[in-house]
C-alpha cells in the first residue's frame, strides 16, 4: 500500500464518521424537569457508547432507576447535581463524575438553585432509544397515567426498572420535585 493510499482510506473513514459535534447540533427533547440533547448515537461509535446531555430544572429528583444492559458514566458540567448509588450518596460539582453501573439501583437530582447541566456517557449504546421513545410519549401521552404506564413499558423494553425506594426520603430531605411534577 502506498502512502498516497493510506490517506485516502483515512480521509474516506473520516468523511463517514462524524468528527466534531457543535454545541447546539443533536435532537433535543424535554421530559418536565429533565432535557435530553443527543449528541454521539450508536451509530458513530459500534455500539460502544452513546453521549447524551442533561439540562436539570432546580430541585428535580429524576426516579429511582436500574439499568440491568449498560453502565452510565456523568460527568458534570454545571451546577451541583446530588446523587444516590446504592446506598452511598454524594454531591458532585462541576469536573466531577458519578460512576452509576449496571444492576445498582441509583437516581440523581440537581442540588443547586440554579440549572445543572451534566454530560452523560451510557456504555454499551442502545439505551438513547429509551429516551427518543420516551419523548414521543411525553407528546402523546392524554395524561399523566398514560405516560407513567408508556414509560413503564419502555423501561421493561429496554432492560430498565423503576422503584419508588428514596423518593419520599428525597423529596422531604432535599425539598424536590419528582421529575413530571408541576
Amino acid at each position: 500500500m502506498t502512502e498516497g493510499s493510506e490517506s485516502d482510506t483515512w480521509e474516506a473513514v473520516m468523511a463517514a464518521l462524524r468528527f466534531v459535534v457543535e454545541p447546539d447540533e443533536g435532537n433535543s427533547i424535554w421530559l418536565a424537569g429533565l432535557g435530553v440533547d443527543f449528541k454521539i448515537g450508536g451509530e458513530d461509535t459500534g455500539n460502544q457508547f452513546s453521549i447524551v446531555e442533561h439540562p436539570i430544572e432546580p430541585g428535580r429528583l429524576i426516579p429511582p432507576h436500574v439499568h440491568s444492559r449498560e453502565d452510565e458514566f456523568t460527568y458534570v458540567l454545571q451546577g451541583r447535581v446530588g446523587a444516590r448509588v446504592g446506598d452511598h450518596e454524594a454531591t458532585a460539582g462541576p469536573g466531577s463524575y458519578i460512576i452509576k453501573p449496571r444492576g445498582i439501583l441509583h437516581t440523581f437530582w440537581n442540588a443547586g438553585p440554579e440549572p445543572a447541566r451534566i454530560l452523560e456517557i451510557i456504555s454499551p449504546a442502545g439505551f438513547e432509544g429509551f429516551f427518543e421513545e420516551l419523548g414521543r410519549a411525553a407528546e402523546t401521552a392524554a395524561d399523566p397515567a398514560e405516560f407513567l404506564q408508556r414509560r413503564a413499558e419502555l423501561g421493561e423494553q429496554h432492560g430498565l426498572g423503576f422503584s419508588d425506594e428514596w423518593v419520599a426520603e428525597l423529596t422531604a430531605r432535599y425539598g424536590l420535585k419528582l421529575l413530571g411534577e408541576p
